[in-house]
């Protein structure tokens, strides 16, 4: 079956790092565009970056452009979220999802990791 399966979340400073994995199985990943959204509490899920299958086309929020960088391996059905310059408001659930078309839909969703930026 299909699995997405998100590490890499935690409690960081303001102005630190991290960086998210997801790692896929059940699908072509090589196949899909990849994304990672974000939901804070008491707002909607936002869509924070996306890939496109081979890794060539990349697009960001403007909230963390220059900030985050996405990137996939298809050698390992991963996908990988760098956050640098890390701020309170990049507070949220991150979740890693994918679909078959450049600004479709996603078809698939993980359980979503949390990311806490406080001092």
């Amino acid at each position: 079956q299909v699995q997405l399966v998100e590490s890499g979340g935690g409690l960081v400073q303001p102005g630190g790092s991290l960086r998210l994995s997801c790692a896929a199985s059940g699908f072509i990943f090589s196949t899909y565009v990849m994304r990672w959204h974000r939901q804070a509490p008491g707002k909607e899920r936002e869509l924070v970056a996306s890939i496109s299958s081979a890794g060539s086309t990349t697009n960001y929020a403007d909230s963390v452009k220059g900030r985050f960088t996405i990137s996939r391996e298809n050698s390992k059905n991963t996908v990988y979220l760098q956050m640098n310059s890390l701020k309170p408001e990049d507070t949220a659930v991150y979740y890693c999802a994918g679909g078959p078309v450049w600004g479709g839909r996603n078809d698939y969703w993980g359980q979503g990791t949390q990311v806490t930026v406080s001092s």
